[in-house]
């Protein structure tokens, strides 16, 4: 398990956070039960290692509601995506959010397996939600991963 450094993602960090969204969401926009976020321009916190960004996570505070927008990190299974989810429920605690929630798509069983190890519950399965989330956002897949046809967005949320 590797030492983590979690900073807020400020301007110097804006560059390299665009492009790591860009490349893992295949733009910067991000669909979410059927609302778009700029992804890039949400708060956020970048886990560091010896240095290196290795670790993005955005959110949207909603109310009385903390979403994660994006978590990515690149050195998967080293703890930088549950240092980056702490750091998001220290920011929830603080704005009294009663609930942190994200979405995530029906082919992304390895998040589905991730988050519910770090406390997340399923809450709601949206059927077609994605179909629909591609009149929004066209370069949404067909297929995801294991060429699993990519339809449904799963809700999933720890009560804080």
């Amino acid at each position: 398990m590797s030492e983590f450094e979690i900073t807020r993602l400020a301007e110097d960090n804006h560059p390299w956070a665009s492009n790591l969204i860009r490349d893992r969401w295949g733009s910067t926009r991000v669909i979410s039960c059927g609302r778009v976020f700029q992804a890039d321009t949400l708060p956020g916190f970048v886990a560091t290692c010896d240095g290196t960004p290795v670790g993005l996570v955005t959110y949207n505070l909603s109310a009385d509601e903390c979403e994660i927008i994006t978590l990515d990190s690149i050195m998967e299974r080293a703890g930088a995506g549950t240092s980056l989810i702490e750091a998001v429920k220290v920011v929830a605690v603080r704005h009294k959010c009663r609930r942190i929630w994200l979405v995530t798509t029906n082919d992304n069983t390895a998040a589905l397996r991730f988050y519910q190890k770090r406390g997340f519950n399923l809450k709601i399965v949206y059927p077609e939600a994605i179909t629909k989330a591609r009149t929004l956002k066209p370069e949404i897949p067909k297929l995801g991963i294991d060429d699993i046809p990519i339809r449904d967005e799963i809700e999933l949320e720890m009560m804080l």
